[in-house]
Formats: C-alpha cells, sequence, structure tokens
C-alpha cells in the first residue's frame, strides 16, 4: 500500500500538474466558458475515464510499447492529432448554441442528471489517443513506488487513483469558474462564435504539437 507521506507528496505534485496549462485543462476550460459547467464536468469524467487506461497499461507494462516502438508510437500520435483535428472542424463549424434558460433542459445526447455522452466521449478519446499520457504515466508513476510497500503494479493502480481524483477536483473547479462565465457570452452570438473559433485555433495548435513530438 502507498504510505500517507507518499500519497501527500504525490497528491501535491499532482495538483500543480494539473493546474499547468495544458490540452486537458483547456480543452475543459473551453468547453465550459462556451457551454456551461456541465459540459466542462462531462469533458472531464472523460478525461478521467482516460486516465485508467493510462494508469493499466503502466501498471501492466503496455505503455513501454510506445515507449520501444517507434511505429507504434507514430501511428497513435497521428490518431490522436486527427481527432484534434476533428474537434477543431466541430468548434469552427458549430452554432450559437442554446440560450441560458435552456441550459437545464435535457438534450437527446444527455442523460437524466445532464452528463453530455458526445463530450464524456470526447474526453475519453482526446486522453486515450494521446501517447504523451502514456509516456508521461511511465515516467511519473514509478517515481513513487516504493521497496517494501507492497507489489508495483497496485501502487502504481493506487497512485493512479489519486491522480485521477486530483484531476477531478480540480478540472471540476476550473469548468465550474469558467462555467460562471458562460451565461454572459451566451446572450452574445459575437462572443460565442468568438470564443468556438479560439478553441478550433487551439485544438489546431494541440494537433501540430502533438504531431511534431518526439518520443
Amino acid at each position: 500500500m502507498v504510505s500517507i507521506d507518499t500519497a501527500l507528496q504525490f497528491v501535491a505534485v499532482s495538483a500543480v500538474l494539473a493546474l499547468a496549462p495544458g490540452p486537458d485543462n483547456m480543452f475543459v476550460l473551453m468547453q465550459s466558458a462556451a457551454g456551461g459547467a456541465r459540459k466542462g464536468i462531462a469533458v472531464t469524467l472523460g478525461l478521467c475515464t482516460g486516465l485508467v487506461v493510462h494508469t493499466a497499461a503502466v501498471a501492466f507494462g503496455i505503455a513501454a510499447i510506445f515507449q520501444a516502438s517507434a511505429a507504434a508510437f507514430a501511428a497513435l500520435k497521428i490518431v490522436g492529432a486527427a481527432y484534434l483535428l476533428y474537434l477543431a472542424y466541430g468548434a469552427f463549424t458549430s452554432g450559437i448554441g442554446a440560450s441560458p434558460d435552456d441550459e437545464g433542459t435535457a438534450r437527446p445526447d444527455q442523460d437524466t442528471i445532464g452528463l453530455d455522452k458526445g463530450l464524456y466521449q470526447r474526453g475519453i478519446l482526446m486522453n486515450v489517443t494521446n501517447p504523451k499520457v502514456a509516456l508521461f504515466f511511465l515516467a511519473f508513476l514509478p517515481q513513487f513506488v516504493k521497496d517494501g510497500a507492497g507489489p508495483a503494479p497496485l501502487q502504481i493502480l493506487q497512485l493512479g487513483a489519486l491522480f485521477m481524483i486530483t484531476t477531478l477536483l480540480i478540472f471540476s473547479l476550473v469548468a465550474y469558474t469558467a462555467g460562471r462565465l458562460s451565461r454572459w457570452l451566451q446572450r452574445s452570438p459575437k462572443a460565442v462564435r468568438n470564443m468556438n473559433r479560439i478553441a478550433g485555433v487551439v485544438f489546431i495548435g494541440l494537433a501540430a504539437r502533438l504531431l511534431t513530438a518526439q518520443q
């Protein structure tokens, strides 16, 4: 089992990493500002679900394949960049969206508690198809594995769970804060269009960054 001291150190470092500007929290920020906190939280849940895959990959050695194989790394990198470009296209072509009064109204892609399933799935795909996350976890999680604290795979799974909880809390705070701007933005169609365009440019930049990333 991971010790309390190790867990506290790990959570502190994870919180700093979650707050640092990056593609994931930028995605949450943009979606929340344009569509409200619920959309940002749906993305956050998707991203955290994707972290389950990366944690399991590190625990069971699968992520090492992407570190050792240039072809596997390049293939996943292309898939991830293509998906980011798809998100950019969607941002550039999206409509103004619902009015603030309709924020609580259920839509076809939402469940009864208002979770946007489409954004949830986007969050999963965006995370899972990013090989840099897999390599980051491969380099980051084992640093906190201690001798005598139990099997390494079990410690990695525990650390991954702590990272997901930390990310969930911080990204949800980002979503809530940005969501406060949503009602104001929804009153201005021009502001919403500009936000969508900014999001599109950000996604294109992230795709270019991923394509040029080195193994």
